[in-house]
């Protein structure tokens, strides 16, 4: 698999906790842990050893509507204990569920509401107290940002044994960034910590959905690739204009460098407002790998050029991949579900400790076309 490192895997050791982790929560037993990442088309799990080890990962389909949201995450429980077999039952029942959704989350409450692609309107649905009742374990709800924030700090490796610090840059139909500080997920006051997507860039720029002018996600995510590269096939448009630049079609390298230098922008903010350690790309736009990865790298590294303070921040070498066989999202939210969403303290966000996962072999979580949402 491809780490979040560029060198080879560390050993599959798990790392001790950050220094700020306040180890399992009381009442919480340690124990099987299962991660869910419900979208709109397929629910994605994780199945956690106690050490944070991945034991295996399930696909099922998604069903719209509460029942059908409910009853589709119950089933990838199941299937996920299910495939890691005599490992799983060696260790026991699952002790805690973490769930990744989409739509307004109340993490206090464990509920979700305004999910359109899950078929949810604007009447809360109790997702963590349904999914309790069936399942006979600790449940915890969160952002789907959120969780994969989670998930690739804790498929970090740790560094020095401080706590993990790092962004995961989503460039989806949208554009915005979990955000994992001093080992630590930061929300924000009004939970709006990591928008980076409605930082304009330019004053005299397009409308933005939001209100304003020239924000930075109508430069840098994925609904910002099709503008540039329209495709009338219906062929990915990031697919499309990163295979044209790599023919030599020079329209496509220029709307491939302008891609990459706003994708770079948003990297260049992050690391300025809060200078993480690692900013992870991920959503359907990093599907494209190490082409997307170089593109942005020599993004700012030509940014740069002009900058000694710049340079002196290596922007460069803090970008990485998202790793392409293990659903991060499902991992986080079996790390969340395991910590509980204060990490053990009401009102305080949850400490994320990095713990180098021994990998199954992957299901084939891209049976499909890649989703580019």
């Amino acid at each position: 698999m491809r780490e979040l490192v560029d060198a080879a895997a560390p050993a599959a050791v798990p790392a001790p906790l950050a220094a700020d982790d306040p180890g399992p929560v009381p009442g919480r037993p340690a124990g099987l842990a299962v991660g869910l990442d419900i979208g709109g088309t397929k629910t994605l799990a994780a199945l956690l050893s106690p050490a944070g080890d991945v034991l295996a990962q399930a696909r099922v389909p998604s069903t719209p509507g509460a029942d059908g949201v409910v009853a589709g995450a119950v089933r990838a429980v199941r299937d996920v204990v299910a495939r890691a077999g005599d490992a799983a039952a060696a260790l026991g029942p699952v002790a805690s569920v973490g769930v990744g959704v989409p739509g307004i989350v109340d993490p206090d409450a464990g509920s979700v509401r305004h999910a359109v692609n899950l078929g949810l309107g604007e009447e809360p649905v109790a997702l963590a107290e349904r999914l309790a009742d069936a399942l006979g374990a600790g449940v915890v709800v969160e952002n789907d940002l959120t969780v994969a924030a989670v998930g690739a700090a804790h498929l970090t490796p740790a560094a020095g044994g401080r706590p993990v610090d790092l962004a995961y840059l989503a460039l989806g139909t949208g554009l915005a960034a979990g955000l994992v500080l001093d080992g630590r997920v930061r929300r924000g006051a009004a939970g709006a910590a990591g928008e980076i997507g409605h930082v304009p860039v330019d004053p005299q720029g397009p409308y933005c959905p939001c209100g304003q002018r020239g924000c930075l996600e109508l430069y840098a995510s994925g609904s910002a690739v099709a503008a540039l590269w329209p495709t009338p096939d219906g062929r990915p448009a990031p697919v499309a204009l990163f295979a044209a630049a790599a023919a030599g079609d020079p329209d496509a390298a220029a709307a491939r460098g302008r891609y990459a230098a706003a994708v770079a922008a948003a990297v260049r903010v992050l690391v300025l407002s809060v200078d993480v350690r690692h900013v992870v790309l991920g959503g359907g736009v990093a599907q494209l790998g190490r082409p997307l990865l170089d593109a942005v790298r020599r993004a700012l590294d030509e940014q740069a050029a002009t900058s000694p303070f710049l340079r002196s921040l290596g922007l460069a070498e803090r970008v990485r991949l998202a790793p392409d066989h293990v659903p991060v999202a499902a991992v986080g939210a079996a790390v969340l579900g395991r910590r509980g969403r204060d990490g053990g303290a009401r009102g305080a966000a949850p400490a994320v400790a990095p713990a180098p996962a021994h990998l199954p072999e992957p299901v084939d979580l891209q049976e499909e076309s890649p989703g580019w949402k």
